[in-house]
């Protein structure tokens, strides 16, 4: 094979998931399952979640932290959530039928996305879910169930659109917020208006923390009517590091189209930003650190002095490190560089196609032949379809050993809304099951089927 400089993206080492690779038993799952799977490991999410706690107390925030189920469907997760003193972030009936079938009390609900049901309305004023309400006819409609006998008074949010995103589509303009206010200060005691929210794109602190502190004034001017507004929801937003920050630019730098199969281009501006300087929990330190605009402190500080409730809805913050993906190779095919491998899978299951772009980090090759030669194998890998264009990575991956059928791969970190956002049974393909590690600290780790109801 030429020579070449093959870029690579290694992921940041975890040792629980070192530990389910060195026990030995994914090569019996794959075989056990006849398919790809998942993996799980709650005990990462839980720390995560602690994490995250445990920065709002150290910075005097008064804060509650809502998982954002979309990013994953696995109930193991709902239930660490509500073992360990969080909410759940939910966008439609099934979500919430799940979340109160896992534990997690109903008054630990937010339900956001946009126009909501009537359905799931009910449902959330009848179990005394908080709503991020996101339209005047919205706002109606929740009116309306609460002034129908109910016993518990609609919580609501009412959300705001960002001034610096003025095209999105979630939130209610100055002029619309000005309409709920009067219309809910109308309805009186069955209604509670509890604060504001927003929905931002992108991972920025200062735009984050600049519409918290607008938030916060709005829940100021709310109590003059005679509202509660003591609470705020800035949503998720939290980036994590995939990689460390030299091999993520060495990445950038070095990555072209004849690193992929066909010669494959994406665009650097839609990949994930797979090192991030601060993230997880250090991005809410950071954050609440943050002077927004024309405010004399930091968000913690304008917060505290205005006694509001910090809300957060992370989904992929709480999922570091919290999964991966495995496939099994079927077929190799040998091109002029490099190989390309048939995987017993789809991309739909690595879900950043959606997204027109790639999962980039590295794949880790499970070898199940211990004569295959070592040195540098260049491969490409495509899914188990009739489509050209379901690749599960187009880049070439300098693998250690010469890839071939039977050995597994491992996509790594893969948790947060890479399993199962896009997930489809195409050609009548099962969906890959989710096996939860339970405990990676004994000699044989035990799993469990997830308990995902629907």
């Amino acid at each position: 094979m030429k020579t070449v400089n093959w870029p690579s993206l290694q992921v940041l080492p975890d040792a629980a998931t070192d530990a389910v690779v060195a026990s030995g038993l994914l090569p019996e799952l794959a075989h056990g399952f006849g398919g790809p799977f998942h993996f799980l490991l709650p005990d990462a999410f839980t720390a995560n979640l602690r994490a995250l706690q445990d920065t709002l107390a150290a910075a005097g925030v008064d804060g509650f932290v809502y998982y954002a189920k979309k990013a994953n469907k696995a109930a193991a997760f709902v239930e660490a959530a509500a073992e360990n003193g969080a909410g759940i972030d939910v966008a439609s009936v099934a979500e919430l039928r799940e979340a109160l079938g896992h534990g997690v009390r109903g008054e630990h609900l937010v339900v956001t996305g946009p126009a909501k049901d009537a359905a799931l309305l009910r449902l959330a004023v009848a179990h005394s879910a908080l709503i991020a309400v996101d339209a005047l006819d919205e706002l109606d409609a929740v009116i309306t169930i609460a002034l129908s006998g109910q016993v518990r008074p609609a919580r609501v949010l009412l959300r705001a659109l960002p001034s610096i995103q003025p095209h999105s589509r979630f939130g209610m303009t100055d002029e619309e917020l000005a309409t709920a206010l009067d219309r809910c200060v109308q309805v009186g005691e069955a209604l509670r208006v509890e604060g504001f929210s927003f929905h931002l794109s992108g991972y920025a602190l200062q735009p984050r923390a600049d519409l918290a502190a607008r938030l916060v004034e709005l829940c100021l001017e709310a109590r003059v009517n005679g509202l509660e507004a003591s609470r705020i929801s800035i949503g998720g937003g939290l980036p994590i590091s995939y990689t460390d920050a030299d091999s993520w630019h060495a990445f950038l730098e070095t990555q072209r189209p004849v690193h992929y199969h066909a010669g494959k281009t994406f665009r650097t501006g839609d990949f994930y930003p797979y090192h991030s300087p601060a993230s997880g929990q250090t991005a809410l330190a950071a954050l609440l650190q943050t002077q927004p605009e024309d405010s004399q402190g930091t968000l913690a500080q304008v917060l505290k002095d205005a006694g509001v409730e910090l809300l957060l809805e992370p989904g992929r913050a709480l999922l570091d490190q919290a999964g991966a993906t495995v496939f099994t190779v079927q077929g190799v095919k040998d091109r002029d560089d490099y190989q390309l491998l048939t995987v017993n899978g789809t991309s739909l299951s690595l879900s950043e196609q959606w997204f027109n772009s790639e999962y980039l980090p590295d794949p880790l090759l499970i070898s199940q032949d211990p004569a295959a030669p070592t040195g540098v194998f260049p491969a490409s890998v495509g899914a188990a379809t009739c489509l050209e264009s379901d690749m599960l990575t187009w880049r070439k991956i300098a693998f250690p050993r010469r890839p071939c059928a039977g050995d597994l791969l491992l996509y790594p970190n893969a948790a947060g809304y890479q399993m199962d956002s896009n997930e489809s049974p195409f050609h009548d393909l099962s969906l890959p099951p989710k096996v939860v590690i339970d405990h990676t600290d004994r000699p044989r780790p035990r799993w469990r089927l997830d308990r995902h109801f629907t």
